[in-house]
């Protein structure tokens, strides 16, 4: 039994470490990727400012949750104090907040680009990236606020509170008043429903428009015209690849938490599951970017063509 708990233990902070490591690298390629994009090309892009975003929040997450998960089972001392703990606890649950924000307002706005000249869904479309920063801040300032009273109910397991049942291994969650419950609760499920709702409608339209689009390209081809796929639809099946990884990790995730809060015993497999599954969408998103788009590739080879351009020009001279 004790040799069974030992290896679940190596490979629980094998995955911990493999995901932090991996998703913290894939996203910042990305938003590297991203930004060498978004100065190089006189076209600024809206979404790839919310892409940008998207890959810094998932840093967030990965940096305030996966690296204190990754030190907990390695068995390290807890490096947190009460302050550094409330700091990790709240950026955790604001970069939650950001992750479905985003991730919804991505797919609205993909759905406006791709929308037909003649629907009234394209009057929306923003003229100028900077029009995204207003919403974005919005994001921010609505889920700091959501989150607000995990400054008072947070502290650190290290002032002597190991001993407690409801601690998080490096934090303790102080039993809040009913009050503050039923207001910040109530708040949680409703961004959560309305983002996700907007994200489900916008989906669904993204769908139907592509769903047309292969039509289309089905009828040139019995007609032997040569067509290419526009960028902008290319854009759009990513990016339904990236809400169906969100949606996938984060009802997998509410299940598994769901049966936590319903077992009567602890159950350390289920725990380290839903744990994984927390971290799931931050690790494997941009690994999706960076497949579907292959923007590694695409990185990598404007780089070698300005040193080869640079090297060939000191040649010359």
């Amino acid at each position: 039994m004790q040799k069974e708990e030992m290896v679940l233990k190596y490979i629980n902070k094998i995955i911990f470490l493999f995901m932090t490591v991996v998703g913290t690298l894939g996203n910042m390629s990305v938003s590297v990727n991203y930004m060498f994009s978004w100065w190089g090309s006189p076209e600024k892009k809206p979404i790839h400012v919310i892409l940008i975003h998207l890959a810094f929040t998932n840093i967030i997450i990965l940096l305030t949750k996966g690296l204190p998960k990754t030190v907990t089972a390695f068995c390290l001392r807890n490096f947190l104090d009460d302050i550094g703990c409330k700091i990790i606890v709240y950026l955790t649950r604001v970069a939650r907040g950001l992750s479905i924000c985003t991730s919804s307002f991505l797919t609205v706005v993909q759905a406006i680009i791709i929308s037909p000249r003649a629907s009234g869904w394209r009057r929306l479309r923003t003229k100028s990236a900077w029009h995204i920063l207003p919403f974005l801040l919005f994001f921010w300032i609505l889920n700091g606020l959501i989150s607000m009273n995990l400054i008072h109910s947070i502290t650190s397991t290290g002032l002597n509170m190991s001993h407690l049942s409801n601690s998080n291994n490096y934090c303790y969650f102080m039993q809040e008043s009913q009050e503050i419950k039923w207001i910040v609760l109530p708040l949680m499920v409703l961004r959560d429903a309305v983002f996700q709702g907007a994200m489900g409608g916008a989906s669904g339209y993204m769908v139907f428009l592509l769903h047309k689009h292969h039509q289309h390209v089905l009828y040139l081809q019995n007609s032997k015209l040569l067509y290419r796929t526009p960028p902008e639809l290319r854009a759009a099946q990513s990016v339904l690849l990236l809400m169906l990884c969100f949606v996938f990790f984060y009802w997998t995730d509410c299940a598994f938490s769901l049966i936590l809060s319903l077992s009567s015993r602890d159950n350390t497999l289920i725990a380290n599951t839903q744990e994984f599954l927390a971290l799931g969408y931050a690790t494997f998103s941009p690994l999706v970017l960076i497949h579907r788009d292959r923007l590694l590739v695409e990185c990598w080879y404007v780089q070698m063509e300005k040193l080869r351009k640079c090297l060939s020009h000191l040649y010359v001279q």
